[in-house]
């Protein structure tokens, strides 16, 4: 089992709380990870991506050479297709449709969601309103964690103890709403 992911979105929408779920979750499943960060001006609405390498047997390097990335999760849609020479041609782009509109030229909405239509393995979903449907506004980045679990090969119930550990501090009522938001995403996933 080998997975090569590229986590992406805008500063503050949870990205690193997505790489560290799988990293809680790869640590008890016993399979090995590499991560790399890029948080560039990410305090400032900036781009942040992570490298995030899991298999079950050692990785040599944390960065994922062009061409071969199995998934990219993205909690924004430009930053989904920033990342997409990076996937294998029968990788997956898991990305949220609502936008951070975070420059004064950001492109057509409905041209970055028609180049995404162009990949022939996407999941493209509106993971701010799923997160607000399920009483858990804050939990877009969950949702699409539950949208990409499908592909992680990680048992549902440690990926459900991870984003407890990840969670754990803020309280059980967070918990459960991620739990809620990782649910919904999973559904959609699942139900394709």
């Amino acid at each position: 089992m080998k997975k090569d992911i590229i986590i992406s979105g805008v500063g503050g929408q949870g990205i690193l709380s997505i790489a560290a779920t799988i990293g809680y979750a790869a640590l008890e499943a016993s399979l090995y990870f590499k991560q790399s960060e890029v948080h560039g001006m990410s305090q400032r609405g900036g781009e942040v991506q992570s490298h995030f390498r899991l298999s079950d047997k050692p990785i040599a390097s944390d960065l994922i050479p062009e061409g071969k990335t199995d998934m990219i999760i993205s909690v924004e849609p430009m930053e989904g297709l920033r990342y997409i020479s990076m996937l294998a041609p029968d990788g997956w782009l898991i990305t949220n449709t609502t936008p951070f509109v975070n420059i004064p030229n950001y492109p057509d909405l409905d041209k970055i969601l028609d180049e995404i239509k162009k990949f022939p393995n996407n999941i493209a979903i509106d993971a701010e309103k799923i997160a607000k449907e399920v009483g858990s506004p804050k939990s877009a980045n969950i949702v699409l964690l539950g949208a990409a679990s499908r592909f992680l090969d990680i048992d549902y119930e440690i990926l459900k103890n991870a984003i407890k550990t990840v969670f754990y501090k803020k309280g059980e009522e967070v918990i459960e709403g991620n739990f809620r938001a990782f649910e919904a995403g999973r559904k959609i996933a699942f139900n394709l």
